[in-house]
């Protein structure tokens, strides 16, 4: 089988544009844009707002920071894993669940975990504090190396087995009830579908994509399906072969074989915009090198002396360049915004008014 291949194909500036144009569709519902983008990443800092916010505002028309916490209770949307933690269209779960975990609990913790199981069963949607009220199950090291509840540990564990999902939240706490995921095809085929359709869920939502990153992606659905690892490694060899692809300085780029990088439906606007450091412009560091040029840092959890941007660095996106980076916060009521550039290329005023235009639009999306 060939690599389907453009009768032109595209430049390194012709996939800059797709990368940025095809993931700015027209703003939508909520709902819709969750089904487009296929997943959105979440992160509990805020600062001036969660992740998940701060990509939603870009594509949901009249977006508010929190619309996604106040509504999730009512959207066929759930909170679950695929390459991270996120929000993914229900319709998605049937891909990864029943899951099988690569750590098997001891027989303490499923005992510990059928106990709770059965007492959420009883009383409906739980706020943790009353199953630690009801077992008080004292305190564990968590993934970051800190302490954390050992309750909020046993919780996520069951969330993550599909026990349980996030029913809602209430002011950022998880409030979980019991679920059941309907038992899935084990068959080679179905298994190998899965997969598949996994793959082609993250190649959409991250593309273009380059080869390294197509495979770290492919590698990091290991967390959503860790029972489909194999398999996934087979769709990736598979869909290189059927996928569009390009190979520019040296670097394989890959997307999907129905859209076209060179048509003109993927033009830039004059907009500028402040994205979340895990937007999906954004999120794959090896691609924002080559396709602007320079290194964009996550630095959150470097220390404060290491820092180069700053604690929570918005990318700053001019047309389909990104030309800096911001740093938001919001004193006494006002929003604050430092921004910083990586070249010195853009200092017209229309670049001004529309730099303006944003913080006005940030400090209505932040209820200011």
């Amino acid at each position: 089988m060939h690599h389907l291949r453009m009768p032109t194909p595209p430049t390194l500036d012709d996939l800059r544009r797709y990368a940025v144009a095809r993931t700015l569709f027209k703003p939508t519902t909520l709902l819709r844009a969750i089904e487009k983008l296929g997943f959105v990443q979440a992160d509990p800092i805020r600062a001036p707002a969660r992740a998940q916010d701060l990509t939603l505002r870009h594509r949901v028309a009249g977006y508010r920071a929190g619309d996604l916490e106040r509504r999730y209770a009512k959207l066929a949307v759930e909170e679950d894993c695929l390459v991270n933690y996120g929000f993914l269209p229900r319709k998605h779960l049937a891909l990864m669940h029943p899951r099988t975990p690569k750590r098997t609990w001891s027989p303490t913790t499923k005992k510990k975990a059928a106990e709770v199981l059965a007492f959420i069963q009883a009383n409906g949607p739980t706020h943790p504090r009353l199953i630690d009220a009801e077992f008080a199950h004292g305190r564990t090291v968590n993934a970051w190396g800190g302490s954390s509840n050992s309750t909020t540990h046993l919780l996520d564990g069951m969330h993550y087995r599909g026990l349980l999902r996030v029913a809602r939240r209430e002011a950022g706490i998880r409030i979980y009830e019991a679920v059941e995921h309907p038992p899935a095809d084990t068959s080679r085929a179905a298994r190998a579908e899965r997969a598949a359709a996994l793959l082609e869920l993250v190649l959409r939502k991250y593309a273009p994509l380059p080869g390294t990153s197509f495979r770290y992606l492919t590698y990091l659905l290991g967390y959503g399906a860790p029972h489909l690892a194999k398999e996934a490694r087979t769709a990736l060899a598979t869909a290189r072969e059927q996928l569009a692809t390009v190979r520019i300085d040296r670097v394989d780029w890959y997307w999907p074989a129905d859209e076209n990088p060179r048509s003109s439906r993927y033009a830039p606007d004059e907009r500028v915009r402040l994205l979340a450091p895990f937007d999906p412009i954004a999120w794959d560091r090896r691609r924002f090198e080559l396709l602007w040029g320079w290194t964009y840092r996550f630095e959150a959890y470097t220390p404060a002396a290491k820092r180069k941007l700053g604690y929570y660095a918005l990318p700053l996106l001019w047309r389909d360049r990104m030309v800096g980076w911001g740093n938001a916060s919001v004193r006494d009521g006002r929003l604050l915004l430092q921004t910083r550039f990586a070249d010195d290329t853009v200092r017209d005023e229309l670049f001004k008014r529309e730099l303006a235009d944003e913080k006005a639009r940030m400090k209505e999306f932040l209820g200011l």
